[in-house]
C-alpha cells in the first residue's frame, strides 16, 4: 500500500489571481492499493464519495489511462484534515493524492513536469495543484496546455493565520460573481502587486506585503459573498498583520503575521466572539516547502 501526504494550499495571495499559490503545513493523507473492486473510506468521519466518482479515484484512473495501464479497482483510505470547499485546496489535495499514489504504484513513469501538467489539467488551473505537489510558494502559468512554473522556498518566521468560516463557498459560485472584462488600469494595478509579493516575501521586506496583496480582479467581488470579511480584514490589520487576503475562492481569509506575535491569534479569536462567530475556526500555519510526500507502507 502507498501512503501520500498532501499539503493544503492557499492560492491567489491577493493580486496573483490564478497564478500564485503556496503550500501550508495542514495535511490530508491518502492510503491506496490496487484491488478487485472499489473500496473507499474516510478515517475522520468526513463524508466522501465511495464510488468511482471519488476525485482521488478519478485522478488515479486518469494517470493509469495516460500510462496505458488497466485499473480494475482501488482500495482508498482518506484522512481529511483540510476543510472542504473553504479555499484551502481540498480538491487539489484529492487530485494530487490520487496522481501521486498511482504514479508510485506504477513505478513512477511520470516525471515532475508531467505530474504538474496532468494535475492542472484535471483541476482546470495550476495555482493550487502545483504548490500542493511542489511545496513552497509557486508562480504558475498555463499556456496551451503546458504549465510553466517556478518554485521558491520560503524560510522565515512568518506565520499564516487562516480564519475559516463555518460555511462553504464553491469555486464555481465564487467565479460567477467576477466580471468578464476588467480595465487596463485594474490589470496594471494587479500585475505590479503580484510581482511585488514574491520578491518582498523572499527578501524579508514584509512592509511591502500590505500593498502586494491588494487586488482589483476578484477580492472586491468575492468580499460580498463572505459576511464579516471587511471587519475581519480591518481587525487583522489593526492587530498588526503584514497582509490579509482571501484564500483561493474563499471563504477562508489568510493573515500573514510576524512569527513572534504571541497575542495576535487570541485577540482575533476574541473579536470573532464579539461578532458571535463561534463556529468560525482559526488555524495557525506556516509555509510547507516540501510538497507532496509518498511512501510505501506494509
Amino acid at each position: 500500500m502507498v501512503r501520500v501526504r498532501i499539503p493544503a494550499t492557499s492560492a491567489n495571495l491577493g493580486a496573483g489571481f490564478d497564478s500564485l499559490g503556496l503550500a501550508v503545513n495542514l495535511y490530508n493523507y491518502v492510503d491506496m492499493e490496487e484491488s478487485d473492486g472499489v473500496f473507499i473510506s474516510s478515517t475522520d468521519g468526513t463524508w466522501v464519495p465511495t464510488t468511482k466518482e471519488n476525485l482521488i479515484y478519478q485522478s488515479a484512473q486518469r494517470l493509469y489511462d495516460e500510462c496505458g495501464k488497466k485499473l480494475c479497482g482501488l482500495r482508498i483510505i482518506q484522512q481529511n484534515n483540510i476543510p472542504m470547499t473553504r479555499g484551502l485546496g481540498s480538491s487539489s489535495a484529492c487530485i494530487v493524492g490520487g496522481l501521486a499514489a498511482a504514479n508510485q504504484m506504477l513505478g513512477n513513469p511520470l516525471g515532475l513536469d508531467d505530474m504538474v501538467g496532468l494535475a492542472s489539467d484535471i483541476e482546470g488551473h495550476p495555482d493550487n495543484t502545483t504548490p500542493a505537489l511542489l511545496g513552497g510558494i509557486v508562480t504558475a502559468v498555463l499556456e496551451e496546455g503546458k504549465v510553466f512554473w517556478v518554485k521558491q522556498e520560503v524560510h522565515s518566521a512568518l506565520r499564516l493565520i487562516a480564519v475559516i468560516p463555518d460555511f462553504k463557498l464553491s469555486t464555481e459560485m465564487a467565479r460567477q460573481v467576477l466580471p468578464e472584462k476588467v480595465s487596463h488600469m485594474d490589470a496594471r494595478y494587479n500585475l505590479s502587486r503580484a510581482a511585488l509579493f514574491s520578491a518582498s516575501l523572499l527578501q524579508g521586506k514584509y512592509e511591502n506585503i500590505r500593498i502586494a496583496v491588494e487586488d482589483r480582479l476578484h477580492q472586491p467581488y468575492r468580499m460580498k459573498l463572505i459576511h464579516h470579511a471587511q471587519e475581519v480584514f480591518a481587525r487583522a490589520y489593526a492587530l498588526g498583520a503584514y497582509g490579509v487576503y482571501i484564500s483561493g475562492a474563499g471563504p477562508t481569509m489568510m493573515a500573514i503575521v510576524d512569527g513572534g506575535d504571541a497575542g495576535f491569534v487570541s485577540s482575533l479569536r476574541s473579536y470573532l466572539g464579539e461578532l458571535q462567530l463561534d463556529g468560525w475556526k482559526i488555524e495557525e500555519l506556516s509555509i510547507d516547502n516540501d510538497g507532496t510526500k509518498v511512501e510505501t507502507i506494509s
